[in-house]
């Protein structure tokens, strides 16, 4: 579930539009939802059902599917995230695995090389303002096709990309409605890509060729679009407003430690998934007296799991993780082992780091602007070439403009989310997508694909 949570450090941001925004989304779950950790059941409760072998039900049966399938068409039923535990997920989960198995520093200078193209459109010339999303999100198109095609990804397929990943993260934050037809035209390109043969993988054979279709779709040119892209901007705004971490950074960009470090804080402050929901498919004792029962909703909450355990848990500090091993940490940025892990646990870091040398090596980055997981605002970031000629009183000027025009996108992008997020829940509890899925699979009726509508 997405919370949206732009804007509610600014004193001047409308309390009740905040209030009744995260009610809404807060209301999908039902009666029979519980939240881990909570105020009864803290850190170690939420890893050993987490880890729980009946927490394993991931989308029949529970309220919010209906809306995470809403934002995630087409094809969510076979969307890796969102398939129930059995042969089909098995044999899905294997495919993405290989796909993104690899040497590691071919990886990595993969990555390096499609964040660099994108960073060529940006002059050298003078300071410019971008948004660090939208700037790195044609960058893991591009690496994202060549992992699945494995051939350099030509200027229109990454424009095909980048409007589909960037029109499912806007809905996914309520920055904007869905727009299927422009989704559907990724959909059509990748249908004519795999009937002619040009996917040098093998294809999960549980699944028809329109479904082979939509797995690669939302897998890799979503999914994996989406959370690079979220990842490299939080990484890159940690830096941009600690200018200490920047220092050391640049200082020995060649020591994986520190950086790792850095990308390791930055994802327990940020972590790209709000909450994870589970439906369980067994009785699951939380403690000596309470019971889940069979068919709950447990929701996930990674972020207030990853603040507990830690001195100043609300404090970007990467030096902690200098005594501190990730294992011991309350610290799941990729998910639990026992439980559907990211497939890219290895990968991500290894992009993650290319993509912020690739930055560092050609900027100095500074940035004003409030840091929440969510980021609606797509990371607002002065790039400052190395060499420029200092201009203070020009910086200056750049960085009140910046800090400025948060604060009023703040209180508008606030508004625009409850209107946008209400009507997006409205539809997809009329739509009923995943409900009606596994409705169609007990009686043979239509498959969702068939059924889904646009926003009107």
């Amino acid at each position: 579930m997405v919370k949206a949570r732009a804007g509610t450090d600014a004193w001047w941001l409308p309390r009740a539009v905040v209030a009744l925004r995260v009610h809404i989304f807060e209301k999908v779950n039902g009666d029979r939802a519980v939240t881990l950790p909570n105020a009864t059941h803290g850190p170690e409760v939420f890893e050993r059902v987490y880890a729980h072998p009946h927490a394993d039900g991931r989308s029949e049966g529970a309220g919010l599917s209906d809306l995470f399938w809403y934002w995630l068409t087409p094809g969510p039923e076979v969307h890796q995230e969102h398939l129930e535990p059995g042969a089909r997920y098995q044999d899905v989960a294997a495919t993405t695995r290989r796909v993104v198995a690899g040497n590691s520093a071919d990886l990595a200078a993969a990555a390096a090389r499609a964040v660099a193209d994108a960073l060529d459109a940006v002059p050298d010339t003078r300071i410019s303002l971008v948004r660090l999303r939208d700037l790195m999100m044609p960058a893991w198109a591009a690496f994202c096709y060549e992992l699945v095609f494995q051939e350099p990804c030509p200027p229109p397929a990454r424009k095909l990309i980048t409007a589909h990943a960037n029109d499912v993260i806007s809905a996914l934050k309520c920055t904007g409605l869905r727009h299927p037809r422009r989704r559907a035209r990724l959909t059509g390109y990748l249908r004519d890509r795999v009937a002619a043969g040009d996917v040098p993988h093998r294809l999960p054979p549980s699944l028809s060729v329109p479904e082979q279709v939509h797995y690669l779709q939302g897998t890799f040119f979503n999914t994996a679009v989406v959370q690079l892209s979220e990842a490299t901007a939080h990484v890159l705004l940690a830096v941009a407003r600690h200018p200490e971490v920047q220092r050391r950074l640049r200082a020995d960009p060649d020591d994986d430690t520190y950086l790792t470090r850095v990308l390791d804080e930055t994802m327990r402050l940020y972590p790209l998934f709000g909450i994870a929901h589970r439906i369980t498919t067994g009785d699951i004792a939380l403690d000596a007296e309470t019971v889940l029962p069979t068919g709950s909703v447990v929701c996930f909450s990674y972020p207030g799991y990853h603040a507990t355990g830690y001195e100043r848990p609300d404090e970007f500090d990467p030096d902690r993780w200098a005594d501190l091993a990730v294992k011991d940490a309350h610290h799941i940025p990729y998910g639990v082992a026992a439980n559907r892990p990211c497939p890219a646990w290895r990968l991500s870091p290894l992009a993650l780091r290319a993509a912020v040398r690739e930055v560092l090596h050609r900027f100095r980055l500074d940035s004003t602007v409030s840091h929440t997981r969510s980021i609606p605002h797509r990371a607002p970031c002065l790039l400052i070439p190395h060499g420029l000629p200092p201009r203070p009183r020009h910086l200056a000027a750049l960085r009140g403009f910046v800090r400025l025009r948060d604060g009023v996108e703040d209180v508008t992008r606030g508004v625009r989310q409850l209107l946008l997020g209400t009507v997006m829940v409205l539809h997809a509890r009329k739509q009923r997508p995943a409900t009606r899925y596994f409705e169609g699979r007990r009686t043979g009726g239509c498959p969702v694909h068939q059924v889904e509508r646009g926003n009107g």
